[in-house]
């Protein structure tokens, strides 16, 4: 029996049931009627239950106190408070036999929330979506958190059950069928985790665990002690789970700088590592992209394949600071350290991050990064927006409601064409103006005090916006953040589609066949003219002419090679205009 393996585990005569709980003095496993779990030195309550199979469904009973979900339980059909359900993986008939994935510098990426998707919210409801997403020239779909989170709504980032997608989007069998028929259409499927911390609401394990977590906190409550074995292992047991039992092509770790851990080997080497192995068994291509707020260049490797210890990229934070400053005039809270956008773009274009080991201000005056300029430009997923970024304002609007459509078309050909890994949130491609605010669904104490902190971070946004914030808890906050699809028949949506599309398929065509081998070069800005240059992987040379103002630039340069974006140049280089070359 490996003593490692958490959760409910098929058996051929039953199923054995396993819970580690070090502090409890007795459990039992409730079904039809109370079984008792045999305990070890170790702290493993252990039962084998003959005819018990999928879609059994169990609970754990503590000391004669508490009943509890199994901590890795598959799927919560009754929510976090109910009991877990047996699942059967293997049972799953795949179609999409075939499918090993997509290198990395393949990767254009669509960031959704399966909740607010689509109108019915669904798993099985998305895959109606998809290829429209195919036809925009997305090729990974990237889902915001799924593990089972209290309540019927949430951004995902309150997990609790890091096994089990949540029930309120569908069953385990609707979610394989959605990344199944991703696959059949060419589309690598990506899901963000968290294991920085658990959710407020549904997770006991500090009654029978405690030793889950340390003495040190994150901005989300205790830190999770990574130095625990057990716990080490119920993480990478995760991080496979969705790798293998759902076929995700890839993850994206949510915050990993505030993943408290001692001197000891990185939790995210073994999260690495453990995909890596899974890849080579599989002969899958798996890419594990990172959200660090400490730009740890050493993390990185787009080649390294399968993952050995490193990730593919990272969300670059620092790129869409500066395009927001750029083209909003806003500078409050993280945006005051983008003083210099337009250089700061340059930088970001000529080398990856902005912040490479300078003083943050934001970040309490502390250096903050590592020099990235060696790495490849793959390793840096850039982006206009996603859900934090509109989120975590007070309204939660989207940039086309506060900038101007010309220079956000700027924004886009630079984003879309450049060697770097772009990303979309769901219904950019066509310019969607429907606000994505801050959700979720907690009761009492719990959802009075989010309401408070909310009130206490945006403070000014309250004393100037007053009743028009949406409420967090509130159902009609999550109603107004369902993509409105239909706008996309009409103008400007249809239009602004057509130029996603249009960029997407130069990317295709030009730039994806170069990216492997590319490399950084430089980029200069002088006033508002912004000229880049990179070595693409064939040897030749991707160039980048931007006018990042309003006003017409006269006597813009000529450069060298092939138009394949925006026209050759002209004497005068108009209003946020975008030229590509190549050659």
């Amino acid at each position: 029996m490996n003593r490692q393996h958490f959760g409910a585990e098929l058996t051929p005569d039953g199923t054995r049931f396993r819970l580690w709980a070090p502090a409890a003095k007795r459990v039992d496993l409730l079904l039809d009627n109370p079984h008792p779990l045999t305990r070890d030195a170790a702290g493993w309550y252990v039962a084998e239950v003959p005819g018990a199979r999928a879609g059994t469904r169990y609970k754990f009973r503590i000391d004669d106190e508490v009943d509890v979900p199994d901590p890795a339980s598959a799927f919560q059909p009754d929510d976090v408070f109910g009991p877990s359900d047996v699942v059967d993986h293997a049972a799953f008939k795949w179609r999409a036999t075939d499918w090993r994935g997509r290198p990395w510098h393949e990767a254009v990426v669509l960031e959704a929330h399966v909740g607010t998707f689509t109108r019915e919210g669904t798993y099985r409801a998305m895959i109606d979506k998809l290829d429209h997403l195919v036809a925009t020239g997305i090729t990974a779909l990237e889902l915001m958190p799924l593990a089972d989170f209290a309540g019927k709504r949430n951004w995902g980032y309150d997990g609790v059950l890091w096994y089990a997608p949540d029930s309120a989007y569908g069953r385990p069998e609707d979610l394989k069928t959605l990344i199944d028929e991703a696959h059949l259409r060419g589309l690598m499927v990506m899901l963000d985790v968290v294991y920085n911390h658990f959710g407020p609401e549904g997770n006991y394990l500090g009654r029978y665990a405690p030793s889950f977590f340390s003495d040190a906190h994150t901005p989300w409550g205790s830190a999770i002690d990574y130095r625990v074995p057990e716990v080490r292992a119920f993480a990478i047991g995760s991080v496979v789970s969705w790798l293998r039992d759902y076929r995700f092509d890839g993850l994206r770790f949510d915050a990993v700088n505030t993943i408290v851990e001692a001197g000891e080997v990185s939790v995210l080497h073994d999260f690495s590592n453990a995909a890596g192995k899974l890849a080579t068994e599989t002969g899958r291509y798996i890419n594990l992209v990172l959200e660090n707020g400490d730009n740890i260049a050493s993390l990185l490797d787009a080649a390294e394949d399968p993952p050995h210890g490193k990730f593919r990229g990272q969300w670059n934070d620092d790129y869409h600071h500066a395009w927001h400053v750029l083209l909003t005039g806003e500078n409050q809270g993280y945006y005051g350290d983008y003083r210099a956008p337009k250089q700061d773009l340059a930088r970001a274009l000529s080398s990856g991050y902005i912040y490479q080991g300078e003083v943050s201000e934001f970040w309490g005056g502390k250096a903050r990064g590592e020099p990235s300029g060696m790495l490849s430009p793959t390793c840096f997923i850039n982006f206009l927006q996603n859900h934090d970024q509109i989120g975590n304002r007070p309204l939660g609007d989207r940039l086309v409601s506060i900038a101007r459509p010309g220079s956000v078309a700027a924004a886009l050909a630079v984003t879309l064409i450049a060697p770097t890994t772009p990303m979309l949130f769901m219904g950019e491609e066509w310019g969607a103006t429907t606000p994505f605010p801050f959700f979720c669904d907690f009761e009492g104490e719990l959802a009075n005090a989010v309401r408070a902190g909310r009130r206490k971070e945006f403070a000014w946004a309250y004393a100037k916006y007053g009743d028009d914030i949406p409420d967090p808890l509130a159902d009609e906050t999550v109603r107004s953040a369902v993509l409105d699809w239909a706008a996309l028949g009409h103008d400007p949506a249809r239009a602004r589609l057509a130029l996603v599309r249009d960029l997407l398929a130069v990317r295709r065509q030009e730039i994806m066949p170069r990216l492997k081998g590319c490399r950084f070069g430089d980029a200069i800005v002088a006033g508002d003219l912004l000229t880049a240059h990179w070595q693409m992987g064939d040897g030749s040379t991707l160039r980048l002419t931007a006018n990042l103002s309003a006003r017409d630039i006269p006597d813009g340069p000529e450069p060298k090679g092939t138009a394949i974006w925006g026209g050759a140049l002209s004497s005068d280089l108009p209003g946020w205009a975008v030229r590509w070359h190549i050659g």
